[in-house]
């Protein structure tokens, strides 16, 4: 399953909590995208993310917006969406 997020709107630290929900549910086949654009989550998430473990792939949308494509496991992180 591919869970979207798009926090592109929040303020921190509701992605950061969103998320830690949002991943506890995924399973080791899950992936899960999420679009982030505020500096404090775009600093933190990706640190909480190498710090737990899971693999992700960041690409820029707009100059202000990040998506991440995040795995919880060892998998390849192309899956056709």
């Amino acid at each position: 399953m591919i869970y979207e997020y798009d926090a592109s709107a929040e303020k921190c630290p509701v992605p950061l909590v969103q998320l830690r929900l949002l991943l506890k549910k995924m399973s080791s086949a899950d992936f899960c995208l999420l679009k982030i654009s505020d500096p404090g989550s775009i600093k933190d998430i990706p640190k909480l993310l190498t710090k737990q473990g899971y693999h992700y792939k960041e690409s820029w949308l707009e100059k202000n917006t990040l998506e991440l494509f995040i795995s919880k496991a060892h998998q390849p992180l192309s899956p056709n969406r």
